[in-house]
């Protein structure tokens, strides 16, 4: 054969070749004395992938899948019957490519909207996105509507089954063809193919002009127009982002001016708890000593008269990171460790004492986020400490827990067995000292769910009878 030639093996080929190199290596390994039994999944199984890989992996644009080494990585483990490892090498391809992407936009936007704790400080340019964990990648690229909140669900599921049932951690759980698969398609579909929508190319558009030159009144007239096409969770979004832009002290003076002219406008739209996370970064500042950073922040608070959002900065501040800490350490490796002391922590710092306003709902939210655990394990130090601020919630925090149902992470967390257990064991707690009728008629409603909890959110009756609550709670 000359050495030039290239040997192109079809899918049928493959097919009988498994059989022959699972004989050769067992064999080989059962010579070393090594352990043979259940190492590799059945080749039916790796049959069911290889029979639908061509049709996945085409959909790949030609220069992405000359590209794509983690796929023919991914491959390899897949065909050797690997799946666990096969699925370590999916996500990594998803990861790699969704950090391309966020790499080729605005890179310190997306840090400000991606991030909003103490950890935004030591992020800046492209080679620190690495310093991001996979729940904040994925969650910021939502943000910015670089994946839909759709192809979030199904991310946030697949990391957790990278997490959980990969080989980047000793399991024994069993992944089939189509399961792997299918999470192949959906990587491709939801990131690696997923054109950027039109607010993520008109919010770039923004941001370069606003950063290149002073607004002309043409300009402004189109972010006028652009504003009122957006979402609140959008407008929410870029003032996080421009708020960011204007308390750096690198920032120029034009860029400030250009700030000066959007913010009002945006601060008309945007939720509560957006001006109030405006607010705790800027006690932040004050209370670590960022003169710089706080000055400008409360230059900006000013301009729009937001005085009123200026928190209890030593409380608050200390809330806040206890909270951040808290998350961070939940949403780690080495939970289970970690988890127990932050939340000591933060049972320290909310002592008995009411939790200020602005901090209010993030601190329910968060006490939920963690009490229904990341769907691997109760992390049992922890668990009572969660029980012990649940049972001290008010009428207000009552609500706000029960209304969580209705949140995108809680409701993507739902999906999974445990979640859903701890969820219901929350709501059991906080019937019990319920005062509202209009709460007790949604805790009813969730009690009376036969399905799975977390499509509540999608049911549009269940909805619109949530929605029509909320309205009356005045949440």
């Amino acid at each position: 054969m000359n050495n030039h030639e290239i040997v192109v093996a079809d899918v049928s080929e493959v097919n009988t070749s498994l059989t022959v190199y699972e004989n050769k290596m067992l064999g080989y390994m059962a010579s070393l004395g090594l352990p043979v039994d259940n190492i590799l999944v059945p080749i039916s199984e790796r049959k069911k992938m290889l029979k639908n890989f061509e049709d996945v992996v085409f959909e790949l644009q030609a220069e992405d899948l000359g590209e794509a080494r983690y796929i023919s990585k991914f491959f390899t483990a897949a065909t050797a019957g690997l799946f666990d490892a096969a699925l370590n090498y999916l996500w990594d391809e998803t990861v790699y490519q969704l950090r391309k992407r966020i790499a080729n936009y605005d890179i310190e936007y997306f840090y400000d909207v991606a991030v909003s704790t103490e950890k935004r400080k030591k992020l800046s340019g492209v080679e620190d996105l690495c310093k991001l964990d996979d729940s904040e990648l994925i969650q910021g690229a939502k943000e910015i509507d670089m994946i839909s909140d759709i192809g979030y669900n199904h991310l946030d599921y697949i990391k957790y089954m990278r997490n959980w049932a990969s080989a980047a951690h000793p399991n024994q759980t069993e992944i089939t063809g189509l399961q792997l698969i299918s999470w192949l398609e959906t990587c491709i579909k939801e990131v690696i193919n997923l054109p950027n929508s039109n607010i993520t190319i008109e919010t770039g558009r923004f941001l370069k002009n606003l950063k290149e030159k002073p607004f002309s009144s043409d300009e402004f007239k189109a972010f006028t127009s652009f504003i009122g096409n957006l979402t609140v969770e959008k407008v929410n979004n870029l003032a996080a982002g421009l708020f960011g832009i204007y308390y750096r002290p690198e920032t120029e003076v034009f860029v400030r001016d250009n700030i000066k002219q959007a913010f009002p406008i945006i601060w008309d739209i945007i939720s509560e708890d957006t001006k109030n996370e405006c607010g705790i970064k800027y006690a932040r500042f004050a209370v670590n000593g960022d003169t710089t950073e706080a000055h400008n922040a409360r230059e900006l608070l000013e301009l729009v008269e937001g005085q009123a959002y200026f928190p209890e900065e030593i409380r608050v501040t200390e809330l806040g990171n206890a909270l951040d800490q808290l998350l961070e350490a939940h949403n780690g490796i080495n939970n289970f460790y970690r988890e127990p002391t932050f939340a000591l922590q933060l049972g320290r710092v909310a002592g008995k004492k009411e939790i200020p306003s602005q901090i209010n709902k993030k601190y329910v939210y968060t006490i939920v986020d963690c009490f229904i655990t990341n769907g691997n394990g109760e992390c049992w130090d922890a668990d009572g400490i969660y029980r012990d601020l649940i049972d001290n919630f008010n009428q207000e925090q009552i609500t706000l827990a029960v209304f969580t149902i209705m949140d995108e992470h809680i409701a993507s967390m739902l999906q999974l067995k445990l979640c859903s257990k701890k969820y219901m064991e929350m709501i059991s707690v906080v019937k019990e000292k319920n005062a509202s009728p209009v709460v007790g008629e949604v805790i009813d409603m969730i009690e009376a769910r036969s399905g799975s909890l977390n499509v509540m959110r999608r049911d549009s009756v269940v909805k619109q009878q949530i929605e029509t609550r909320r309205k009356i709670l005045g949440i």
